[in-house]
């Protein structure tokens, strides 16, 4: 029977970190859209701490993973617990990893006084929508999401 550990991730681990992030878009058929490298993760996650990441290990070996950061909520005045991937490689799916890492963020969100634990999922992917659904988790239909980047961004 296979072991399941979940534990943060480690400054020399920063390219592994990159190819879950690989995996994810590749999934979302986003793969196109990754610019960051190696040097980018290990200076925004492990020096200046903008993200965090778990590991999902299966003895030993990671098998997925979760990205994370705290925003803010004007409204309750409390940090909430923002989770930008969750990702579980596909061989290793149905054993229960991915909701041991959603329950594990969870728990960390609550242990830091956070008021809201919140993501975003494309509209297509059923699968993950009927997983969030399965904890109670509400889709916020109501919002829309936005976004200004590259000369958009540059030209504001």
């Amino acid at each position: 029977m296979s072991e399941l550990t979940i534990r943060f991730a480690e400054p020399n681990e920063a390219g592994l970190v990159l190819d879950f992030i690989k995996k994810i878009a590749d999934y979302e058929k986003l793969l196109d859209e990754v610019i960051c490298d190696e040097s980018t993760i290990y200076d925004s996650v492990f020096v200046k701490k903008e993200a965090e990441v778990i590991f999902a290990c299966e003895d030993g070996i990671p098998v997925g993973f979760a990205l994370f950061f705290h925003n803010f909520s004007t409204f309750m005045g409390k940090k909430g617990l923002y989770l930008e991937d969750l990702f579980v490689i596909p061989e290793k799916r149905g054993k229960g990893y991915g909701k041991a890492l959603f329950q594990y963020l969870g728990r960390l969100a609550n242990e830091r006084g956070c008021k809201r634990f919140e993501w975003v999922c494309l509209n297509w992917n059923e699968p993950s929508i009927e997983f969030y659904k399965s904890f109670g988790a509400v889709p916020m239909d109501e919002w829309t999401t936005f976004r200004l980047s590259g000369k958009a961004l540059k030209d504001i």
